[in-house]
Formats: C-alpha cells, structure tokens, sequence
C-alpha cells in the first residue's frame, strides 16, 4: 500500500479552501493508503503567533479534522511537535540543503519582500522550514503527497533533499511524487480572485471559514468579486472571479466548473446557488465539530494515540538516517 502524508498549520480557523483544496481528500484517500495527517505546529512559529492560544488552535484544528471524517482507526492523526524526530531529521537535511535554493523558495522570497528591512529583518525558520516541511514527509517513507499549486515547489525541494542524500550516504528515503487535486484544488479569495484563499490575507471577508453561520455564509458570497462583462464562463485568466465561484460550487456538487458555467446566464443566481450549496455542504461538519470539541479530553487522547502510531515509524526512519550519515549510535 502507498503512503500518504499530508499536514496543516494550526494558524487560525480552518475555510474553505483547506476544505476543498485538502481536507475532503484526505478523508478519501485514508481509505486506500496509509495516511498520515499531522497538525504542524511547529511551522506555525515561523509567524507572530500567540503563545497563550497555539495550543488551544491545536486541538480546535484536530477537531475539525476529525469532524470532516478522519477516522482515527483508519489513518494516523498527530501534532508534530509531538514527535521529536521531526526536528532531529530536520537538522541532517539542512546539512543537505544549501542556502541557495532555501532562498530561491518562492514563499521565502515574496514574504522577505513584505517584511521592513527585508530578507535581513525575517527569521531564520522561515528561510529553512521547507527543510522541516521536507523532515515530515520523509520520516513517514511517503511516497505521494498532495499539495496545492503553490506548495510544488517546496515538494520539488523536499524530492531533491531525498535524492542527494541517498546518493551520497546510500538508499535512505523513498522519494515522494505529489499528488494534485482535479477539482477544489486551489480556492480563491472571494475579494481578491487573483490570490488564495488564505488566513494570511489580512480581512475576513474574501474567506468563507468552516465556522460560519449561514447568513455569513451567504453574505460573503453574494458579495464576491465577479468580473466585466454578464456573461458566466469559466475562465480563470481572464475572468478568475466568476471562475472561482463556479469552482466553488463545482466541487461543493461534484461537477467540473465548465459544465455548472452552462447551467448560468447571470452571476446573481450563480452566486445564490454557490452560497446554498456551501451552506448545506457544511452543514453536517458543522454539527459534528460541536460534538467534538465539547469533549476536548478525547480529542487529546486521539492526538496521543496518534503521536505514538507515528513515532514508531519515523523514529525508525531516523535511525536509518543517522546510521547513513555515520552518526555514532546511542548506547
């Protein structure tokens, strides 16, 4: 069986488009591989961050992941920091690593950019967590990895790590491909079309937050960016807000975005039925979550229990690598 390996910063509340774009794969692709899901807390320090409310983001995101239909029985749900062997193998990948293609990182780059006093102001991790991006998946022997468009090039990092080790310290890791959802894959914001849906855009109202009420649900969605022109096609180039609507409802139904655009001649009745179909499709996760996490002790248990699952793995991948790399053992 093939190894899945999959995580999620726990930065905020989860949308849409981690709903789209990943969760609802996952909970797929649990059942025809070995999967491994992690909440990667500690690529969450690469940003301000509250220290009083990590954790509590922590088990609010596992319980999110739980109420989409992960199964616990079924795949291996975990916090990374849990499980120590992720920063240790992260160390003797960073000794593979070089410092120019970290900088070349296209999210390293950009986010430097926007910082005051640019790339010497920006801390050290956000330089290097590709590495310990690339330390997740390889402690795990996974070999596909879904990732959205913006993250193939971390992937592609994390694949040259694996080969160059392997050639010079001998077969150590499998070498991961990437596995790119069809539909969903990349959800836009509703106010800014041309960037993704993201926690880190800085307002509220171009995000549709799994959390959300129906009226806001609708309210944001009735209000989203269309294009010039009355006419619905799917054109992401050149019409990318209507495109993102009809991709929204396209994987909230099971459609491809081409065939719902057919079904429309206006974006009023277009976004109606967007915003219905959004609104009924998190209905049930909705429900679900509040059952969750009003049992928090059993949200941690499951997160125990899968921590230990994946320490047994990754801690023999990592005294795999440490023998490669000639690393005395431990007595």
């Amino acid at each position: 069986m093939s190894t899945v390996f999959s995580g999620v910063q726990p930065s905020g509340e989860p949308h849409l488009g981690n709903y789209l774009g990943a969760f609802r794969n996952w909970v797929a692709d649990q059942h025809e591989y070995d999967s491994y899901y992690c909440l990667v807390d500690l690529h969450a320090l690469t940003a301000e961050h509250d220290p009083a409310t990590l954790g509590e983001r922590t088990l609010d995101a596992a319980a999110w992941l739980l109420a989409v239909g992960l199964e616990p029985k079924t795949c291996t749900l975990f916090v990374q920091s849990h499980v120590a062997e992720h920063t240790e193998l992260t160390w003797l990948l960073e000794c593979t690593a070089t410092y120019g293609e970290l900088r070349r990182m296209t999210q390293f780059k950009e986010k430097s950019e926007d910082r005051k006093g640019g790339q010497e102001s920006v801390r050290a991790g956000l330089l290097t967590y590709p590495v310990l991006m690339a330390a997740d998946i390889l402690l795990y022997d996974a070999d596909r990895v879904p990732v959205g468009d913006d993250q193939r090039q971390h992937l592609e990092l994390t694949r040259n790590l694996a080969q160059r080790f392997n050639q010079r310290y001998g077969t150590t890791f499998v070498v991961p491909e990437a596995a790119i959802p069809k539909v969903g894959a990349r959800v836009m914001d509703l106010q800014e079309p041309d960037r993704k849906m993201s926690k880190s855009s800085g307002g509220d109202a171009g995000l549709v937050y799994l959390a959300d009420e129906p009226a806001v649900i609708e309210r944001k969605i009735k209000r989203a960016v269309t294009d010039t022109g009355s006419d619905v096609a799917y054109d992401p180039q050149g019409r990318p807000g209507v495109a993102n609507l009809l991709s929204i409802l396209a994987a909230a139904t099971g459609r491809r975005p081409e065939a719902v655009a057919s079904d429309y001649t206006q974006y009023g009745p277009l976004k109606a039925d967007a915003a219905a179909a959004v609104v009924e499709l998190l209905r049930p996760l909705q429900e679900r979550y509040r059952e969750i996490i009003a049992d928090p002790g059993l949200v941690r248990a499951t997160l125990a229990d899968g921590a230990a699952r994946a320490r047994e793995v990754a801690a023999t991948t990592l005294a795999r690598a440490r023998q490669a790399v000639g690393l005395l053992p431990p007595a």
